[in-house]
């Protein structure tokens, strides 16, 4: 097995007042040349967005965008006819593919909206943009791992790329496994809230690991936890 270890302080910050942000890996303004991806994925940053703030209309292309709100609610708008509100047990995707402009603000004037935002390179260039959201029930992923994306469409939204995410809710001291589905795939995991022990690594709130060269993996929680898993290719 390797693993890499990103712990929460090391990770990229900037704050704008109306925007604070957090970046696992190099993006924008923070430039770290051993934080460039994990595999597939390219960007997971934590924002927090001030009531009524928001990014205005700009443009992207050939990538998997998925954006999951840990607290407050997240309006978006794109070129392809999207609209919608995220909020707390949402899921949203868009695939950029050969061009999108989307607009992402805090839908209420007078809280705080915290969301992570993912970007995953895709297998195939210049697909037909797209957009979709869905809820999915908090009580399925009590001790147990609720699948969000897959690139089947079975379990959740899916993406242009052998991707998986995963959300767990773990009660103190319980234990789950997760198998991985290609030895050619990778696992960055990334600690919400609580504290867990992977195969003796421990992690802490908003601490990450990124796991390869393995078939398999243990988490244990070590206090109440909220974790996410994603699965990409290392190579694509």
């Amino acid at each position: 097995m390797k693993t890499i270890i990103h712990k929460a302080n090391t990770r990229g910050h900037l704050n704008f007042g109306w925007l604070d942000a957090h970046h696992s890996f190099s993006f924008g303004e923070y430039y770290d040349p051993a934080k460039i991806h994990f595999g597939a994925l390219r960007v997971l940053n934590d924002d927090i967005i001030k009531g009524g703030m928001g990014f205005g209309k700009h443009p992207h292309d050939n990538m998997e965008i998925v954006t999951i709100p840990l607290e407050g609610a997240l309006e978006h708008k794109d070129s392809t006819g999207g609209h919608g509100v995220i909020k707390k047990y949402d899921v949203q995707i868009m695939s950029a593919g050969s061009g999108v402009y989307h607009s992402e603000f805090n839908h209420n004037k007078n809280e705080d909206a915290n969301i992570l935002q993912t970007w995953i390179f895709p297998r195939e260039k210049n697909v037909t943009p797209r957009y979709n959201q869905k809820t999915f029930l908090p009580e399925e992923r009590i001790n147990k791992l609720q699948t969000i994306v897959s690139p089947d469409n079975k379990d959740g939204l899916w993406l242009h790329q052998d991707t998986w995410y995963s959300l767990g809710d773990l009660s103190k001291d319980s234990k789950i496994s997760y198998t991985i589905h290609s030895i050619k795939n990778g696992v960055y995991v990334f600690l919400i809230s609580g504290e867990v022990t992977i195969n003796d690594v421990i992690l802490n709130k908003r601490d990450a690991v990124g796991i390869s060269e393995t078939e398999n993996f243990s988490i244990k929680a070590n206090a109440d936890s909220e974790i996410l898993l994603i699965e990409v290719p290392m190579t694509f």
